[in-house]
């Protein structure tokens, strides 16, 4: 699995919504929503890093990273964006 393999799932329950899917109900309930659960999740990665165990500090990571994949996806940008201004800030 990659950061990309995840995106592609992403985006295609954008594009091929489900009523099963909670990815789809993220986009469906709209930006607001998906920031908010961005917010939460990095509100948890401080508490799991600061009072919990590692694999607590692993679970919230993965959420906060997914939940902003989806935020990128809804942005119609790109981990690539992300990459490339990383790239950037390194030279």
């Amino acid at each position: 699995m990659s950061i990309q393999w995840l995106f592609d799932v992403i985006e295609d329950r954008k594009n091929n919504p489900t009523e099963k899917s909670y990815t789809s109900s993220l986009f469906a309930e709209g930006l607001p929503k998906i920031a908010q659960k961005v917010g939460e999740e990095g509100t948890e990665v401080v508490v799991a890093a600061l009072a919990q165990e590692d694999q607590r500090l692993i679970e919230e990571v993965a959420d906060l990273t997914f939940h902003t994949l989806v935020l990128l996806s809804a942005r119609v940008l790109t981990p690539a964006h992300i990459l490339s201004e990383l790239e950037k800030r390194h030279k």
